[in-house]
């Protein structure tokens, strides 16, 4: 397809995707507005055995057809980690930021234009949108730890499948706290946690080991766990003080 920009991309992430977005295209070209590649696929952090390529499509105009032509779509390409991709309008973007402000803010941040025009990149983000929302996931990330820790009932394996699991829930909201902070946040993901740590006096260490432990498979003792668990609750509950206090 002619119109695809993929020289920007990893190779490895350009020739996986490539095939998909052909396919797409050649079915519902000119009903698409834009795509773009995001996350970890368009950054050091990807990991050609672990990450997704993640996508938006935007359309022009919300069509179930649209929907009807990606459907099939899912089990051929998945097995090259490509996901299913976010669909969007420019309506539905312009509507929905101060509703998702940390959401929309990752995407202006990290996100590489394929087709058409880059609808992201001039986004304004509104300070107070991303605060009250940055308030919200913290709070919510509190009652979130607290349940999953109860509910693994002394499991250790499942309690660690649990803090993975959680970090990347917490890195884009990292970058929104940093933005709070009137700092410029980094792209890498553990250089997005250090960073948090100096903008706010805030230790993040916890959330270091397990974005580390993530990417290498790694394991925890149980007393480590613990003493995870604990930290990274405890450092979630200082950050939303934080945010608390920040004024309108």
């Amino acid at each position: 397809m002619a119109d695809l920009s993929l020289d920007k991309l990893k190779p490895l992430v350009a020739e996986s995707i490539k095939p998909f977005l052909d396919d797409v295209l050649n079915k519902y070209h000119g009903a698409v507005h834009s795509i773009h590649i995001t996350g970890t696929a368009v950054t050091d952090d990807f990991d050609s055995k672990t990450s997704d390529i993640n996508s938006i499509f935007v359309l022009k105009e919300m069509d179930f057809y649209f929907l009807e032509v990606l459907a099939p779509l899912g089990k051929k390409y998945g097995k090259d980690r490509v996901a299913a991709p976010l669909i969007m309008t420019p309506e539905y973007i312009e509507k929905s930021l101060d509703v998702f402000p940390v959401e929309f803010l990752n995407f202006k941040l990290i996100h590489s234009t394929v087709f058409g025009e880059d609808i992201f990149e001039y986004l304004e983000i509104h300070r107070m949108a991303l605060r009250l929302q940055c308030e919200r996931e913290l709070k919510s990330k509190l009652i979130w730890l607290r349940q999953r820790y109860l509910s693994s009932a002394g499991d250790s394996k499942l309690l660690t499948q649990n803090i993975l699991s959680s970090i990347s829930g917490y890195i884009p909201l990292f970058r929104g706290i940093i933005i709070l902070h009137g700092k410029q946040p980094p792209v890498r993901q553990s250089d997005v946690i250090s960073n948090l740590s100096e903008e706010t006096g805030i230790n993040t260490s916890s959330f270091a080991k397990v974005l580390m432990a993530k990417h290498d498979k790694g394991k925890f003792s149980d007393e480590e766990l613990n003493a995870i668990f604990r930290d990274c609750y405890s450092a979630t509950g200082k950050l939303g003080k934080i945010i608390d206090e920040i004024e309108e």
